[in-house]
């Protein structure tokens, strides 16, 4: 069994997929974390040193990677779904699971992170709002492709995410 779960950064997925692979007794991958110890170097230090481009070329070998392990629970970065074909990559290998909290819930999050996220460094509440509405108006089409979408507030909930899973593979 492979899970995938996508979002916006900051929607919980590391969270949420932790709680979720140890409920099912499965391994969990932060693929953020998998392409550091693969390159030997930062997110951040990735973007900063390389670009966007180069980023996004390691994280597709990386997701190409994971898609081989066996009973695992992966969270994605935020843009891993909108980049080549990796939502087809993830939808084809399991079971692809959309965490959306509101814009608000993202922006509260994102500005509590002690993670340091290249793509919103030093940006206001607004600035950020308004950054994380325009991310989600281009990501959107991505996003949807999930298997399973699960909206608003208690999208943090380990068992709805299994029980989610459980009735897509009864509806097969």
């Amino acid at each position: 069994m492979r899970i995938y779960l996508v979002g916006y950064m900051g929607c919980g997925k590391s969270t949420i997929g932790r709680k979720v692979a140890d409920l099912l007794g499965i391994s969990f991958v932060d693929l953020d974390k998998y392409i550091e110890e693969r390159y030997f170097k930062s997110v951040p230090a990735i973007f900063a040193e390389e670009g966007e481009k180069a980023f996004r070329e390691k994280e597709r070998i990386s997701l190409l990677e994971v898609s081989q392990f066996e009973d695992v629970v992966v969270g994605t970065g935020g843009g891993v779904p909108c980049f080549f074909d990796n939502m087809e990559v993830m939808n084809n290998n399991g079971v692809t699971v959309y965490i959306a909290p509101d814009t608000d819930v993202l922006a509260s999050r994102l500005i509590k992170s002690r993670t340091e996220r290249p793509l919103i460094v030093g940006k206001s509440r607004e600035e950020l709002i308004s950054f994380i509405n325009d991310a989600l108006i281009k990501r959107a089409p991505f996003y949807e492709k999930s298997k399973i979408i699960i909206r608003g507030e208690n999208n943090l909930d380990p068992q709805l995410v299994i029980d989610k899973i459980s009735q897509l593979e009864k509806n097969k």
